[in-house]
Formats: C-alpha cells, sequence, structure tokens
C-alpha cells in the first residue's frame, strides 16, 4: 500500500515502514526478530543505483551492533537480539538512531528505527505471597491494599487484568490496574466471626501465567460474645 510518501510492507514477523525526507529514513521493527530479519532497503528508499561500488558506513552511539547492511542488495537487517526493555525501559517511545555515510560521492543519511514492543515478559508481583491480619469487627466494605504487579512490556502487553479466587467473604475493588495507583485493593463482602471458626484463606490471583498467594488469618481476636 503506498500512500503519498508512505511505504509498508507486512509480513508475519515484523512491518516495516519508511519515510524519506531531507536526507532521513524512519523504519520500524519488532523487538526479539530473528538476526537476519530484513527492516528494509536502503538502496531502493534513497534511490541509489550502485551502493557496493560506495563506501557505506552505519554509525551509532550504541556499543552494539544491532544492525547491518548487505552491500550488494542494499538491505538493513537485524544484527543481534534486540531487547526493548534493555534498550528504553518501560517508555512508550523506543527508537535507535543511525547514520549511513556513504562515499563516492559523499552523502549522509539518517536513519531513525522505531522499535516496537512484543509481550515477552511476565508480570511479577513484589512478593509471592502476602499475608493480612484481619481483626473480626472489620465491617464489610473495609478495604486490604496489596502491591500490583509489575510488567516491563507497555501498553496492551502490560498488565490487563486481575483476578481472584472464588470465595465467599472478599472481591477485588477493580479487576483492571489503575495508573493512578501502585496498589489493588481487596473489599471484605461479608463479617468474618473467630466464634464459627479461624480462618485461613489462600487464594490465587492469576495475571497471564502468574500466580500469587494472598493469605489472611483471622486471629486478632475481638471481644464480641458474652
Amino acid at each position: 500500500l503506498i500512500l503519498s510518501e508512505y511505504l509498508c510492507v507486512i509480513t508475519a514477523l515484523h512491518c516495516c515502514l519508511w519515510r524519506s525526507s531531507c536526507g532521513m529514513i524512519i523504519y520500524k521493527v519488532s523487538e526479539e526478530v530473528n538476526k537476519g530479519t530484513v527492516v528494509g532497503n536502503i538502496a531502493k528508499d534513497l534511490k541509489i543505483s550502485v551502493l557496493e561500488s560506495r563506501i557505506l558506513q552505519l554509525v551509532t552511539r550504541s556499543n552494539r551492533k544491532y544492525f547491518d547492511v548487505n552491500l550488494k542488495t542494499g538491505a538493513l537487517f537485524v544484527n543481534e537480539r534486540i531487547d526493548r526493555e534493555e534498550l528504553c525501559f518501560a517508555y512508550q517511545q523506543c527508537a535507535l538512531n543511525l547514520e549511513a555515510v556513504i562515499q563516492n560521492p559523499h552523502s549522509r543519511y539518517r536513519i531513525e528505527i522505531h522499535i516496537t514492543d512484543v509481550n515477552d515478559h511476565t508480570p511479577q508481583f513484589p512478593r509471592d505471597e502476602y499475608q493480612l491480619e484481619i481483626t473480626e469487627s472489620a465491617l464489610p466494605g473495609s478495604r486490604f491494599p496489596i502491591e500490583h504487579a509489575q510488567d516491563p512490556d507497555i501498553g496492551t502487553n502490560s498488565v490487563r487484568l486481575y483476578r481472584l479466587s472464588p470465595n465467599e467473604h472478599f472481591a477485588l475493588d477493580s479487576n483492571k490496574p489503575s495508573l493512578n495507583t501502585k496498589h489493588i485493593e481487596l473489599v471484605l463482602k461479608k463479617p468474618l466471626d473467630r466464634n464459627k471458626k479461624v480462618y485461613v484463606f489462600c487464594f490465587g490471583t492469576m495475571l497471564l501465567t502468574l500466580t500469587v498467594q494472598i493469605c489472611w488469618t483471622n486471629f486478632l481476636y475481638t471481644c464480641s460474645s458474652v
């Protein structure tokens, strides 16, 4: 599909997008693609018919050579594994900037390669188990915060849903993560009564493939019976 100055080529592994303007090319490729994956064709995109006879050098500030060029075909390809989270942490935008220096005649072109995220990390809670002490006098509606899960991936690849095992005493305030808080909240649905039994609840909170144990032990006794 060609619209004005945009060209998008989609394969099962990646999408390459380029724009040539004032000596600059923009490409896009997913992280974790195989070594040798072609990102674009510099010779074609810059309309250079003979590349092999002209000395070309890719200049980057990185000490790792993520990309290289086939001088016979002009193909820009992935030279080593790309981990978006290692490069850009949790930032929404992630790009590598290169400069293609071509001789005979001398010319320089900026190359900007946007690295898109893939869902390659399992969310992690700060702890494997949480134990909460709850008094017998706790009223329905009482809230108990739990640290939220952390995920290096971004957007739709990040934490999307929390799920609490079925039980009669506790519920989640919301099963969706919030950007405004670092906690999720458990809400007491019905009173606890020590006279009936000692409560020890252990539920698994499912998030993608992650489970954390949340245990409540009701041993903080409130004198409520004569």
